[in-house]
């Protein structure tokens, strides 16, 4: 049995396209609506807010997408990034099974999402876009921007939920190292932020009240576009270059897996690394092993689990299109636990439409025993994960510890999609017995159920 570690793609290896998952889909995803006439949405609908380009591959369906030279080249700085095999995970386990993780922590904003924020900055400054403005949750998309602004000359405005603006100031330093120009949200800049404020001071903020700002000023301002960095389709594209590296790696390896994790928030992470698989399969290429596909979330704001499958703003301000994803509803508040890029309303049209044909399973864990796995991941491996990989940290270490009761030598891949160097209050908290398990109300989320769009069938 090999020992290896860690399995290293060549730069030249690198993917040249990104995958587009909508090629396979053996059913369309339903279209975005317009929230006015109640019409699929155009180009033209989009344009006050993203480049034509990024508009074009939001609609494609093209199965492949060039990857542009300009942006290959900046993600040499740390693509390919590495596929290790978790051996001591597995031994402090006593598991039968093989556990591999791609860490996407080896980027400069440490996270996967600067495989977006870059591309999307380059397709901006090619349309002579001199400012974005953002939203962010705990700071990793936020920082990744900052970052992917700074190489292309561009202002980058973030609004960042007001809960992890005072969790993290670190991650806020990051951005503002960048140049970007931080703001807490709900913030007295934007009148979807002063409506808030109005009804609630001291409100929290969470990731649909960030949306509503800085589209906001993307939309009244002509010389500002917005970027997202989870959620639609052209983002969860440009993360596909994960699993496209994990399958090159894997191969090196000798493996191909059983069980596939991610956690999600947005979708981002999660599609990432799962669509190129989920793919392979649709087009029944490579082996003919069905895999599972797990996306773990948490039990404080579980929308694959608990939310309703229905049409939904991707704001609390409703100035955004209305898509068709598994929802809390566009209203609800999360409590303010720490995983903050997981504290959105709404989950990824194109994952949430995967769920709903039985391609993914759906699972929510609450947050202290996701540290709990993330301190036995560092204690075996070394990297101290996210809060929010931490997520995909349990769910493969459950899947480890079933191949363990079952005496099953499966393949388990998953995701360590961002280290968590800017979480330690986090972690001092959860070591100091000061994290506590928040759940969410019951009747906010009634409410805000009960307040979704009225969509024609």
């Amino acid at each position: 049995m090999s020992t290896q570690t860690k399995f290293l793609l060549d730069e030249s290896k690198m993917p040249k396209h990104w995958y587009n998952i909508a090629a396979d889909l053996p059913k369309a995803a339903p279209p975005v609506l317009h929230p006015g006439t109640m019409q699929p949405v155009g180009p033209d609908d989009l344009a006050p807010l993203f480049p034509m380009e990024l508009i074009m591959q939001e609609v494609s369906t093209e199965r492949e997408v060039p990857i542009p030279e300009p942006v290959r080249d900046v993600f040499r700085l740390w693509r390919p990034s590495p596929l290790l095999r978790a051996h001591r995970l597995e031994k402090a386990l006593g598991t039968p099974a093989k556990i591999y993780y791609k860490y996407e922590g080896v980027s400069p904003a440490g996270s996967h999402k600067p495989n977006t924020a870059i591309p999307q900055a380059w397709y901006n400054q090619q349309a002579g876009i001199k400012k974005i403005a953002t939203e962010t949750g705990a700071g990793q998309w936020g920082s990744s921007l900052a970052f992917a602004g700074a190489l292309f000359g561009i202002q980058v405005t973030v609004f960042q939920v007001r809960v992890s603006f005072d969790q993290k100031p670190y991650r806020r330093a990051l951005m503002e190292t960048y140049g970007a120009r931080c703001i807490a949200s709900p913030s007295n800049e934007t009148n979807a932020g002063r409506a808030i404020l109005a009804q609630r001071p001291d409100h929290p903020g969470s990731l649909g009240i960030a949306i509503s700002e800085a589209v906001e000023v993307a939309a009244t301002n002509d010389d500002t576009k917005y970027a997202l960095g989870s959620v639609l389709n052209h983002v969860l594209m440009h993360q596909t270059i994960i699993g496209q590296e994990a399958m090159l790696q894997l191969e090196m390896a000798g493996d191909d897996p059983d069980v596939i994790v991610g956690c999600t928030g947005g979708g981002s992470n999660f599609a990432g690394i799962a669509f190129p698989f989920i793919g392979q399969q649709l087009r029944g290429g490579g082996k003919t092993k069905q895999r599972r596909i797990v996306a773990v979330e948490p039990a404080a704001c579980p929308s694959l689990t608990r939310g309703k499958y229905a049409y939904d703003f991707g704001d609390t301000a409703h100035m955004t299109p209305l898509t068709k994803m598994h929802t809390l509803g566009s209203t609800f508040t999360p409590p303010g636990f720490h995983a903050g890029g997981l504290r959105y309303h709404g989950m990824a049209p194109l994952v949430s439409h995967l769920k709903e044909l039985g391609l993914i399973e759906a699972t929510a864990y609450h947050q202290n025993a996701c540290f709990e796995a993330g301190v036995t991941f560092a204690r075996s491996e070394g990297i101290v994960p996210a809060p929010e990989a931490n997520h995909a940290v349990l769910g493969a270490i459950n899947e480890a510890l079933r191949c363990k009761r079952e005496g099953r030598s499966e393949v388990i891949l998953f995701n360590l999609c961002g280290h968590g160097h800017f979480d330690m209050s986090a972690y001092s908290n959860y070591s100091a017995g000061k994290l506590v398990d928040q759940p969410y109300d019951e009747a906010e989320l009634a409410m805000a159920l009960s307040g979704l769009p009225g969509v024609p069938a």
